[in-house]
């Protein structure tokens, strides 16, 4: 069975969740998207408004900058990566999922990687990297520096929204996602260019 197949078989599971309490005031559960065969995914915080009437992750303000920082990398959603969230269902008012929220979410995530078995994972955000790196982290503490578990090569760095508030931050993440290029091209192409960051 493909990988394709397999997140098709749990997305029935994910979209009936009642775990938590954010799926009665949620429209609809975003499962995620992309390329199950790809080897990079990226992981964000939680739904937005946007999101939640799309029913797709990074749709929004944030996610039309995530899709410039992915052409950036000469990486396409449908093509090279797969984008999900820590919680399937969007807060109340776009606030942070609260520490129950995500514990109750995080099995739906682990599957969801154990199925799709990225070798690179690019934590968007504090609420993604205390999720799945450590629950004391600070983003400001870890961003851009490998953290190597499970198999697999976890990079931090700041969520998109962040950029929107602050663009001083683009250029931090920039350097991190060229850190992922690097890892990306060690690790699965070689070959993989990109105008904005040419193979030396």
């Amino acid at each position: 069975m493909t990988r394709a197949e397999r997140m098709e078989l749990l997305r029935p599971q994910v979209l009936a969740c009642q775990a938590c309490g954010l799926r009665p005031s949620a429209h609809q559960v975003v499962f995620g998207e992309g390329q199950p065969e790809a080897r990079v995914a990226f992981v964000g915080e939680g739904p937005g408004a946007q999101e939640d009437a799309a029913g797709r992750p990074f749709v929004g303000p944030a996610g039309q900058l995530l899709d410039k920082m992915l052409e950036a990398m000469n990486f396409r959603r449908e093509r090279d990566v797969y984008i999900l969230n820590v919680v399937k269902c969007r807060p109340p008012g776009n606030r942070a999922p609260e520490t129950s929220e995500v514990n109750q979410c995080l099995p739906h995530l682990a599957r969801q990687l154990e199925i799709l078995d990225p070798v690179i994972v690019v934590l968007l955000g504090s609420t993604a990297v205390r999720a799945l790196i450590h629950a004391e982290a600070r983003i400001t503490r870890v961003r851009g520096d490998w953290v190597v578990r499970d198999g697999r090569w976890w990079m931090p760095t700041y969520h998109p929204a962040a950029l929107l508030r602050n663009p001083e931050l683009k250029r931090p993440v920039w350097s991190d996602l060229k850190r992922v290029l690097d890892k990306y091209r060690e690790l699965v192409d070689p070959s993989h260019d990109s105008p904005h960051y040419p193979i030396s």
